[in-house]
Parts: structure tokens; sequence; C-alpha cells
């Protein structure tokens, strides 16, 4: 029963298999000469490697018809031989390495050209694929499938197909110069052998796909718990991450004892082929001898040539299964490539075309899922240089508007537009250059702050990021460090306050210079005097440009020219700041309880601090 449910699939994994290697075609042909000519330095170092056994040959069939006259021995001295014999032994050494030399360049490229494929697709990827995907595992999965392309790629080149060159030479010897009987014997046991090391790693691939799974699971774990370090501390769950991690290695390391079972029984079965097929070969050359069929130089031809295809027909089970593994690893990079981006541009797409920047939302439906909608006929305008904010309780839909401005997503139904032309017919590069946004939860690179603010235009001069970095109220405080702009940030930015991180996003803001800006809680993290200081900042630079601004703190939208008020993905209320004051509905009941709180602060003196000085 378990043998044939499992038959089924493996059909399919085959036509995959060679599906990935017809994949990796594209990836060598940048050095289609280099690899032709390491082709053509195998060939020879095999042509070089299979003449060692024939001037073996006659080597000794020469002191073998001189033996009965020593003096005559010496003076017929096979130096031509031996010179003969030391080249190959030269050739065949001389040729594997400059194979190796010119190949190498054709394996690294290929890894490089397929990494750099797979991050590009990566980022092609939508944002509903990267919020859904574990991290650890997938970064454990692009390690493995990117290195199982060298891999491949050294064994085709160093062992498959040597091997297949090795044993033809040896077959054409063998056929047209011995009995039929001698070649039988021999590819006979290599053809025993061959199925014997594919039946039982066949078998086994089972036990390698669930280590891998279970490898990739247990690294997730383990990442996810060193990103949420703190959040580890504050409940003081080490133990539970660490008995997450151990149940899961402790199955992976019954699979694991399993492989290494299964790999002794393989070993031995190759081993009793080996073993037999050498001695029905060597039983066959010793009755030929005694009945003088052939001379004892044929036997030593024939024991040479068993010596040169067993010994690398020793490792065939261990390349076989590596490359099998290899083709299971480089399934999952494949099956990413494949994967289609959900968000793309339409054919010919063209540039966004901005001239005002006005936005305008005409009806818009939108869910993340199907089954729950977001939101709900969405009627909004953003004229061009004007300030709209849109403000609501959490989970009221404000900041998914901000992810629909950028693409992230496409409509249900509806549309946007930028001075009038839609979205979803010009390119996702232009309109994303159009907009510059500062969002609520900003994550930076662990790379310098320099870095940091210059990443929103690379291009900018060192003195365009410190005036960036100015108008953000950082440079101060940047230039106040030990290693003022080369100071490094940390993983997703987590040696700075949250304050710092948002200033550090507005400067990156401010220096990208997009005709439209996105304000998705842009001073939430900050404390009540750094924000004052920021509003200012924020107005200056929506100066002359279309505005959004997401805000659940209304003090800071109250310059606003139109104020959206959100519920449950309905807009529920507009106008300005004292038209919704004096409305009394929805906004005035969030000013209200905004104002006592604001007021229990100051009563009670208390102002958040930033962790390194914020």
């Amino acid at each position: 029963m378990q043998t044939h449910s499992g038959a089924a699939p493996q059909v399919h994994k085959d036509r995959r298999d060679w599906h990935n290697l017809r994949g990796m075609l594209p990836f060598l042909w940048e050095f289609r000469g280099r690899a032709l000519f390491a082709l053509a330095c195998l060939i020879l170092a095999k042509v070089a490697n299979v003449g060692v056994p024939i001037v073996l040959k006659h080597i000794v069939e020469h002191f073998e018809q001189a033996k009965d006259d020593p003096t005559l021995m010496a003076a017929l001295l096979p130096v031509s031989l031996l010179l003969a014999y030391g080249a190959l032994k030269l050739g065949s050494a001389l040729f594997n390495e400059l194979r190796d030399v010119v190949f190498a360049k054709v394996r690294y490229r290929a890894m490089r050209r397929l990494s750099t494929r797979v991050l590009e697709h990566l980022h092609k990827l939508s944002l509903r694929f990267h919020l859904d995907r574990q991290t650890g595992a997938v970064s454990r999965d692009l390690e493995r499938g990117t290195r199982s392309v060298s891999q491949i790629l050294n064994y085709m080149a160093f062992s498959v197909i040597p091997m297949m060159v090795e044993f033809g030479l040896v077959a054409v010897i063998l056929l047209r110069d011995y009995a039929p009987v001698f070649a039988l014997a021999m590819f006979g046991s290599v053809a025993v052998y061959v199925l014997v090391t594919l039946a039982i790693t066949e078998w086994r691939m089972d036990y390698r796909h669930s280590m891998n799974r279970l490898d990739s699971q247990a690294n997730n774990q383990a990442f996810d718990s060193l990103i949420n370090y703190e959040t580890v501390k504050y409940f003081g769950n080490e133990r539970m991450e660490l008995s997450r991690y151990d149940q899961t290695l402790e199955e992976w390391e019954d699979w694991a004892v399993k492989s290494q079972t299964s790999m002794s029984m393989l070993n031995f079965g190759q081993g009793a082929v080996i073993a037999l097929g050498v001695t029905l070969v060597m039983f066959l050359a010793m009755r030929g001898v005694a009945a003088g069929e052939i001379s004892i130089g044929d036997l030593v031809l024939l024991n040479a040539f068993l010596l040169q295809l067993f010994i690398p027909l020793g490792f065939l089970g261990i390349v076989y299964r590596q490359i099998k593994y290899s083709l299971a690893d480089m399934d999952l990079i494949f099956k990413l490539l494949e994967r289609e981006p959900e968000i793309i541009d339409r054919p010919d797409a063209p540039l966004l075309a901005v001239s005002g920047g006005q936005i305008l939302f005409t009806g818009v439906e939108f869910g993340y899922q199907p089954e729950r909608r977001i939101l709900h006929g969405i009627d909004l305008e953003v004229p061009a240089g004007h300030k709209i904010a849109v403000v609501g309780h959490s989970g009221a839909g404000k900041s998914t508007l901000a992810r629909l401005i950028y693409r992230f997503y496409d409509v249900d139904a509806g549309s946007i537009t930028i001075d009038g032309q839609d979205i979803r017919e010009v390119s996702q590069d232009s309109l994303r250059a159009a907009v510059g946004i500062v969002p609520q939860d900003t994550v930076l690179f662990n790379e310098s702050i320099y870095y940091n603010i210059a990443y929103g235009r690379p291009q900018a001069t060192r003195a365009e990021i410190e005036r960036a970095a100015a108008m953000a109220h950082i440079k101060d405080f940047i230039e106040g460090l030990p290693e003022a702009w080369e100071t490094v940030v940390g993983e997703r930015g987590l040696k700075l306050s949250g304050g710092e991180k948002q200033r550090v996003a507005i400067a990156r803001a401010i220096l990208k210079g997009p005709r439209i800006l996105i304000f998705d809680e842009a001073t939430s993290s900050l404390d009540s005097r750094t924000e004052l200081a920021i509003q200012e900042t924020l107005a200056e630079v929506a100066a002359n440009h279309t505005t959004l601004v997401i805000a659940h703190r209304l003090s800071t939208v109250v310059d606003a020219d139109s104020i959206l008020v959100m519920s449950a993905g309905r807009v529920v209320e507009r106008g300005t700041h004292d038209e919704l004051l004096a409305a009394k509905g929805r906004y005035r009941e969030m000013w209200d309880l905004q104002r006592k709180q604001r007021e229990r602060l100051d009563a009670s003196a208390v102002e958040p601090q930033g962790v390194a000085g914020g």
C-alpha cells in the first residue's frame, strides 16, 4: 500500500527533474564556448586514461617475449613505451586540471546568475507573498537551491560525463579486441549496479525530502525567535522556543537515522555487485590465459580496466544520491521562479506622467481575502497640491489606501487614478518613483545611518543627504554619535528608538523628492516636543506637493485641507477640522477623547524618551 501510494508522485518528480535540468541551460549559455572546451579537455583526459592500460599491456608483452634471454631483455628495454606511459599519465592529469580551471567560470557564473535572478523574482512577487512567507525557511531553501546548481554542474562535469566517456572508450576496445563475453560480463555488472543504485536511492528519497522539510522548519523557528528576541525575553519563553526547536530537530533526527540506515543497505548492495562483477571478469580472463586465448598482457589490461571502471563506479551511488538531492533542492528554486507575480505591468505599459499629482479613488472595493472585504465603495479625491487627511480607529482601512496607491495590490472593483491615469495601466516603477512614503512601522537596513537615508535617492550628494537629515531634525543626533554617519543601525534598525527610526524615514522621503507624499502615522513614535518640530518640517516638505496623511492622532491633521473619517472600511464623515468638530459626529468623539488623554499626560508630566537619545 505504501509503495503504491508513493509511485505516482515519483513519476511527477522525475518529470520535474528533467524540467529543472532544462531550466539550467540558459544559465550555461553565456559561456558555451568554455563549456565545449572543458568537454574537449575531459574527452582528451579520458583518452589518455584509457591509453595507460594499453601501453602497460604492450610493456608486459614485451618482457614476456624476452623473458628467456636476459641480455635481450635489457637491450630491448622499451624506452618509448615507458615514455608513452608517463606522457599519458601526465596528459590525463593535465587535461583534468585544465578542464577544472576552464569550467570553474561556467559553474560559478551560473550560480551568480541564478542567485541574482531569484532575488530579482522575489522582488517582483507581491506583498501578499512576502507577508505570508517564512523568512528563515525561504532563506534556507534559497541557500540549498543555489548551491545545488554548483553541485549538479560539478557532478555532471567531473563525475557523470567522464564516467560515461570512459565507459564508451573501454566498450569500443573490449568489443574490438576481445570476445563479447568480456564486455557482456563487465557492462552487465555495471548495469546491475546502476539498477540496484537507482532502485534503492529512489526509495530513500522520501527520507531526504522529510529531512529537508524539517531542516527548513527548524531553521525558520530559530530565525523567528531571534528576530523576536525582545518579545521572547519579555515573556520569558526561551525554554518554549528551545522546546519547539528541539521537537522539530527530534523529528529530523528520526528521518536522518532512517536515511543513514538505508544508505548502509545501499552501500552493501553496491559492494556485493562490484565483488561479483570483478570475480566474474577475472575468472573469465584467467580461463582465457590458461586456454592460450589471451596473453598475460591482456590479463593485465582487463584488470587495469576493471580498476579504472569500478573505482569511480564505487562513487556512482554517492554521486547519484547527491544529484537527486541537489535536484530536489533546486526544485524549490525553480518552483519559486515559476510562481507568477500577482501584480504585473501590462504589455508596453507607459510611464506615469505626473503634472499636478491629483489622486482619485472612485468606487474602490478591496479585500485581502475574498471572504473579508476591507474597503467598501471608497470615493476619495486628493486634489493636486492639497493636503488630505484620513483618520479613524485601528482596523478602519486607512493604511490599505497607501498600499493600493503603491499598487502592492489591485483593487477588486473601482479605480485609482493619478492625474487621470489609471495606475493599473502605467508601469509600476514610474508609479512608485512618483510617490514617497513615511510608513508607520519603519524598517531599516542593517547598514549605516548614511546608507539608510541615501536609500531614498542613492545618487544624491552628501550635501543633499545632510540637508534632508537636517530637515528631519536628526542631523545633530547623528553627528553626536561616536561613529556619526557610519553608525550601523542593527537588524531592522533595532539600535535606534522608534522616533529616531521615523526621523530617518522622513529624511529618506525628503531626499527622494517625489511629487506625491504619503504620511502613514508618520509621527506616531515621536514625543510631543519632537512631534511639533517634525510637524513644521512636514508642512514645509508637503508645500506644493499632493499629500495624503493617514493618522490616528488628530492633532497632526488639523491643518489639512480636508479630513475624511473612516470606519469599518467606509468614509463616514468629510470636512475641515472646524466643520467636523461642529458636526459633533465621530470625529468630534475622537477629538474629545484624545484631548482628555493629552490633558492626563500633561498633568502627569510624562514624556516618552528614545532608547538612544530620541
